[in-house]
Formats: C-alpha cells, sequence, structure tokens
C-alpha cells in the first residue's frame, strides 16, 4: 500500500495522487508495482526501499549521491496466533530515505508511530522540512519504546501478584515471552544507537539551529530507553531464577514428603511378610496376633515417620 501526503502551510496534511516536490510517500507492505514506480519516478535504487521489508534487516545508515537511507528497529504489539494467549512486544524494521525532495518511509506493516503523523497529531509537523521529520519519527520512536517498557513492567508486577497465590505454567510462560521481549528491545536499541551515532555525525542533521533541542531529545530519550531495557531485564532475569529457585525447593519438599511416607508404609511390610514365611514365629498361636502385629506396626509407622519429620533428615 502506498500514500502520499503533503502538508500545506495552513498546517493541514493533504492526501496527494501523485508524486509532488516535498510531499512524504508511505510504504506498508508495498507490492512490486509500487517499488517499481517509486524507485523510477524518485530515483531511488530500488534495494533500498526492499531492505527494511526483511524483517532480519538490521538497523543502519547509509548515503548514497542522491539519497540518504537509514534503517531503525521499531517497537510494536502483535497478537498471539494461538487463542487465550496474550500479545506480546517485538521489534521490525523501519526505513527513512532522504532525497532532496522527498522523503520515504517503508515498513512492513502499519505502525501507530506514523499514524501520528498520518493525523496530523505531531506539532510542527510538515512533509517538506524532512530533517525535522526525520528527528519527529526518532523521536516518536523512542517514545514507544519507553511506553511499551511500561507496560511491560505493569504485566510483570501482575503477573508476580499472580504467582504469590499459586506458581502455574501460565504465568511463568508470560514472564518468559516479557522477558524475550526486552531481549528484543535491548538488541534492536543497541543496534539504533550505532545508527544514530553515525547519523548524528552527518552534517545536514545539524545545520538546522531550530531543531537542535528536537535532536537533544532524540537523544536522551534513546539512551532513557536502553537505560530502562537494561534494568528491566535485570528484575526480571531476578524474578525469573527466584521462582525457578521457589519450584526447585517445592519439588525438593515434595519428594522428601514422599520419601518419608514410602520409609514408613515399608515397616509394615516387612513385618507381614516374615510371617507369610512358613517357619516358627513369635505369636503365631495368639488369638489376637493379628491386632498386636497391626498396633506394633502403626506405632513404628507413626514413631518413623514423625522422627524423620521431626530430625529432617534429608
Amino acid at each position: 500500500m502506498m500514500k502520499i501526503f503533503r502538508s500545506t502551510m495552513e498546517r493541514e496534511l493533504e492526501t496527494l495522487e501523485s508524486f509532488e516536490k516535498g510531499s512524504w510517500i508511505n510504504l506498508v507492505n508495498p507490492t512490486k508495482e509500487e517499488i517499481d514506480e517509486v524507485s523510477e519516478k524518485l530515483g531511488i535504487e530500488r534495494e533500498a526501499i526492499v531492505a527494511p521489508l526483511d524483517v532480519e534487516e538490521s538497523p543502519r545508515m547509509e548515503i548514497e549521491d542522491d539519497f540518504m537511507l537509514i534503517i531503525v528497529d521499531i517497537p510494536i504489539l502483535e497478537e498471539s496466533e494461538q487463542e487465550g494467549q496474550n500479545s506480546y512486544f517485538t521489534t521490525i524494521p523501519l526505513g527513512i530515505i532522504i532525497s532532496d525532495d522527498y522523503i520515504v518511509t517503508t515498513c512492513s506493516e502499519e505502525t501507530n508511530i506514523l499514524k501520528l503523523f498520518e493525523e496530523n497529531r505531531i506539532k510542527s509537523f510538515f512533509t517538506f522540512k524532512k530533517n525535522r521529520f526525520l528527528l519527529q519519527i526518532l523521536y516518536r520512536m523512542a517514545a514507544k519504546y519507553l511506553a511499551y517498557l511500561k507496560q511491560i513492567d505493569r504485566r510483570s508486577s501482575r503477573i508476580q501478584r499472580q504467582l504469590h497465590k499459586s506458581t502455574r505454567n501460565k504465568e511463568l510462560i508470560q514472564l518468559f515471552d516479557l522477558e524475550n521481549s526486552l531481549i528484543y528491545f535491548s538488541t534492536s536499541l543497541k543496534a539504533n544507537e550505532m545508527a544514530l551515532e553515525k547519523l548524528l555525525k552527518t552534517e545536514s542533521i545539524r545545520k538546522y539551529p531550530e531543531d537542535q533541542d528536537l535532536l537533544e531529545d532524540v537523544i536522551i530519550e534513546g539512551k532513557q530507553a536502553i537505560e530502562m531495557t537494561n534494568i528491566y531485564s535485570r528484575i526480571l532475569s531476578g524474578t525469573m531464577d527466584t521462582y525457578a529457585s521457589v519450584i526447585s525447593n517445592n519439588q525438593n519438599t515434595v519428594m522428601k514428603f514422599l520419601a518419608i511416607i514410602t520409609l514408613g508404609i515399608s515397616i509394615p511390610n516387612i513385618i507381614t511378610s516374615f510371617y507369610g514365611m512358613n517357619i516358627e514365629l513369635p505369636l503365631q498361636d495368639n488369638p489376637y496376633a493379628y491386632l498386636i502385629i497391626a498396633g506394633i506396626s502403626i506405632v513404628l509407622v507413626v514413631g518413623v515417620t514423625v522422627g524423620l519429620g521431626k530430625n529432617n533428615p534429608f
């Protein structure tokens, strides 16, 4: 799908049917024909348009003769394909191509970040101010990371409260999914940081003094997102280790209990096995032999079970 937008001097955003200078071309999972059209009419290499559509593409920055390509990983919230499972967080590449007259964004999925620009909900947004537009996208990307990190923290706290009541596989799997999400975030943010460091060294990004505050905000938000990801990752990793220890301790307690019970009930088996032998045995002619032997077995079982439980030999 291809959409073309252009800002007016009245701060409105109009949709166009054809390419015009100063416009923004947004490609979302574009067709081959759309890719070829943009490449041919805007003079952009086809590979630069296609690269961000690969979910395995790494963040990077490339400067060519006629355009500049920036690929960053943006966070998204995906719905689970399995019924009854919670949604999960992951990242996908977003490509931003800046030429002399156009700015092109390309992504494999529609994102909330670009949706804000399509709805003209961003202050001081103009499609023809390409450097500012780029910085605004990067700032919204970092802000979205921070928002999702807060959601992960809230989910983690809620799951931990549930685990205090009962340790079930469902909650542990949810914690594992959150831990994976943080790994994705951490990897993507570090890769983004390397691409942004290279971008910020380019002279074209720093030549507009009115964009300096926004540039600083992009740097601050990015570093804060990385720091929060590392903190939440360490907390969640420690939580998983703690619950693994709790589960192991509970298992040991159950095994100890079963071992004591097994030793206790083996005593009557030993005694009765003797009286199953064809030899002379005590009390065999006593009419109350059964009751006496049963009583002795019960006393021994209780004594052994209580003794092992108190002494905690395991």
